[in-house]
């Protein structure tokens, strides 16, 4: 068996997690990324072994980018080049409210780890892609994972949704930059995904749904998402560049 890299940034819960576990189970071995999530990382690296994979954990911050040389050289040394990245770490608002009020702290923390942090780790991984040889075998990919987000906006949230529209951006940048060298780079558009994340605000949103606020009258679930990464991680996508795919029941089609 051809053996296959993949990095998932937050991988240890909710889509990083089930996405994980998906490629794995696609024959990759994995090198899975979370912060200060060190009990759930090792379930998970436990999970992965269970299917015949290795993987490796870094309680890495994405954002701490004086630190990733190390980590992707690690990566390197101990499960080979680098096939496929899955940019899904990410963070939300500190706070929800009006838009006037946003908050230096939570805008530059969005910011500083959905966008800035997820560019330059797609920068170092892309460059390390290029020097090594492609193997005719191994579809070399880079998925972004932004958010319904990117396109429909939330006032209570805006500083997301403008970290996350840069990335929306850094997606088609890079889809550009690396599509002639052989690398696909793709973007997946999660809408009403349950994960710890959304729990809080799950009855809020179930009441949402039961009105039809999306066609699918259901939740997302992580597995979802994961199905479209391993889509193109696979290489099932070969003529697609760049164009978002909607993982969101529904949510953002115009409807009359």
């Amino acid at each position: 068996m051809t053996n296959k890299t993949a990095i998932v940034t937050g991988a240890s819960r909710g889509i990083g997690r089930a996405t994980a576990l998906g490629l794995a189970a696609d024959g990759f071995d994995i090198a899975a990324i979370a912060y200060n999530d060190a009990e759930a990382l090792a379930t998970l690296q436990a999970e992965v072994a269970q299917l015949g994979r290795r993987c490796l954990v870094f309680d890495h911050d994405i954002a701490d980018l004086a630190a990733l040389p190390a980590v992707l050289d690690a990566i390197e040394g101990q499960l080979g080049a680098i096939d496929c990245l899955v940019n899904n770490a990410g963070v939300s608002v500190l706070r929800r409210g009006d838009l006037l009020d946003v908050a230096e702290d939570s805008y530059d923390r969005c910011f500083e780890v959905n966008t800035r942090a997820t560019f330059f780790l797609t920068q170092a991984v892309a460059k390390r892609m290029l020097a090594c040889a492609a193997r005719e075998e191994v579809h070399r990919s880079i998925v972004f994972v932004t958010s319904s987000n990117a396109q429909a906006a939330s006032v209570e949230r805006g500083e997301y949704c403008m970290s996350k529209t840069a990335l929306h951006m850094a997606a088609r940048l890079f889809a550009i930059r690396l599509a002639g060298e052989g690398i696909g780079a793709y973007e997946v558009q999660p809408g009403l995904i349950l994960t710890e994340m959304t729990a809080p605000s799950k009855a809020k949103y179930d009441a949402l749904i039961a009105q039809g606020m999306t066609v699918a009258p259901r939740w997302g679930m992580p597995a979802d998402v994961a199905r479209v990464i391993r889509t193109m991680a696979g290489g099932l996508l070969p003529y697609t560049v760049a164009q978002e795919v909607r993982v969101d029941g529904g949510l953002l089609l115009q409807r009359f």
